[in-house]
């Protein structure tokens, strides 16, 4: 029977069929594969890393000012200056490094500096209890005294600042000033491999403005991939050498 012949239910029904065909998911000219510029992920900016509670040095920061606060309350005299610029130090050298980590999300400028901050406090705060044990003519314990060693040890796996807090309370003023200035040391080893890493971070990554151009290019379809970028700096090498 020919087509002209076919019921009209018939009919319809190859049409319908026809229609389905066309329109099915499987059909290779119906199926939409997204496509991106490169085959890199989106570029990203304004990461969330202020997790600055969990870096050690910030830590050992927090143990410094509980020392020092008990310190200059319980040895030195009530009304002395020394108290609340020892105290003070303290509190900076804890709380710029928390403030920069926060602000190092839109400001990696600002991130370095305030680390830097911190750091200028804590060396202060050192100072002050060197001249607390000079000015009353007290020992200073040596790197490689027995008591900085065992200190050092110590302080590598207590981290809990009521420890601390206890130890000065039990402890002759020299001892605990000791026992500070030796976490100032330890202090300073890690604050300046902080600021290191906020330095490398700032060369490979760059500042927010250098991030938000290269994210909005990248999603615009205009930021080149890193094969293209590779590609074009081996030719421009090429043409260099010619």
């Amino acid at each position: 029977m020919d087509e002209k012949n076919k019921p009209n239910g018939q009919s319809r029904q190859n049409s319908q069929n026809s229609q389905s065909s066309q329109s099915s998911p499987s059909s290779p000219s119906n199926q939409t594969t997204p496509t991106t510029p490169n085959s890199q992920p989106p570029h990203t900016f304004l990461p969330q890393h202020g997790h600055y509670r969990n870096l050690r040095v910030y830590q050992v920061t927090e143990i410094i000012y509980d020392i020092t606060y008990y310190f200059a309350h319980r040895f030195l005299s009530k009304g002395d200056r020394t108290v609340d610029q020892m105290v003070q130090s303290a509190r900076s050298g804890k709380q710029n490094i928390a403030e920069g980590s926060v602000d190092g999300i839109t400001s990696r400028e600002m991130e370095i500096r305030l680390t830097n901050v911190a750091k200028s406090s804590m060396h202060e705060l050192r100072l002050d209890y060197e001249d607390y044990l000079l000015t009353r003519r007290l020992t200073k314990w040596a790197v490689d005294d027995p008591r900085t060693r065992q200190t050092r040890s110590y302080t590598r796996t207590h981290m809990d600042p009521h420890q601390y807090q206890h130890m000065v309370d039990t402890r002759t003023d020299e001892t605990a000033a000791n026992i500070a200035i030796t976490m100032l040391h330890q202090y300073d080893v890690l604050i300046t491999r902080l600021i290191e890493a906020q330095k490398q971070r700032f060369l490979d990554e760059g500042g927010i403005k250098e991030q938000m151009y290269r994210a909005r290019m990248q999603s615009r379809g205009g930021y080149p991939s890193q094969s293209s970028q590779s590609s074009r700096s081996s030719q421009s090498s090429r043409s260099e050498k010619d």
